[in-house]
């Protein structure tokens, strides 16, 4: 545990050092704010930029900032240090990824805010959100031990990125890319997010983020035996 706490606090100081992550965790949280108070549309759905961008944010903030961090460690050898010096990787992972989850749940909660939301719904919905952000962060952590590089981090991510955070627009105007969309956990968190006044989680949901998170953990596993 004092390992765990220790990584925990070196990454709150490391962060607000780096910008470039730093700005993950705000970036999209404003800009709901910033959508759902100003922009009015006549016709436009009820919560439509909380249910976008909460999507969005699930699918970039927490799966770019855990794949920079962990790469840029790697480039620098602090990670094999780290190891050297009795910080076993589970109490790394544990350390770096409770960190990420908390800041990007803090996001979580100032887009929930947005939505004007009651009580049971906003409980929902945060659920649903911290489900969908460690989904994230295990394949973004799988990128990150891969990757040699932080640029190599960073190329690999995005297309990944960009896949997992739009699959749930796309899958709204083609139906053929809907058909293999919702085998992805962001779609699986799209629709949750639309159905949050049903107060119920459909069996495919379930089954299906399930599924996307036993892959992402094979895949840490095989990366993480390959590269360290």
């Amino acid at each position: 545990m004092n390992n765990i706490t220790a990584v925990f606090k070196k990454q709150i100081k490391d962060t607000l050092k780096n910008k470039t992550v730093f700005i993950q965790f705000i970036m999209f949280p404003l800009l709901t704010l910033i959508m759902s108070k100003g922009v009015k549309i006549d016709g436009m759905p009820d919560h439509f930029f909380v249910h976008m961008f909460s999507v969005m944010y699930i699918g970039m903030a927490p799966l770019t900032s855990i794949a920079a961090i962990i790469a840029e460690e790697k480039e620098k050898n602090t990670l094999r240090v780290l190891l050297m010096s009795n910080v076993k990787p589970y109490e790394y992972l544990l350390g770096i990824g409770s960190y990420i989850w908390l800041a990007c749940m803090m996001g979580a909660y100032i887009i929930c805010a947005a939505g004007d939301y009651c009580m049971r719904e906003r409980f929902m919905f945060m659920i649903i959100m911290a489900v969908g952000i460690i989904a994230s962060l295990v394949i973004g952590a799988a990128i990150g031990i891969w990757s040699r590089t932080q640029m190599m981090a960073t190329s690999i991510t995005v297309p990944v990125m960009m896949i997992f955070s739009f699959a749930p627009m796309l899958s709204m105007f083609n139906v053929d890319v809907a058909k293999f969309a919702k085998f992805t956990y962001s779609v699986q968190i799209s629709n949750m997010v639309n159905r949050l006044g049903e107060w119920q989680w459909r069996i495919d949901n379930i089954g299906i983020m399930a599924v996307n998170m036993f892959l992402f953990t094979v895949l840490f596993v095989l990366a993480y035996k390959k590269a360290l």
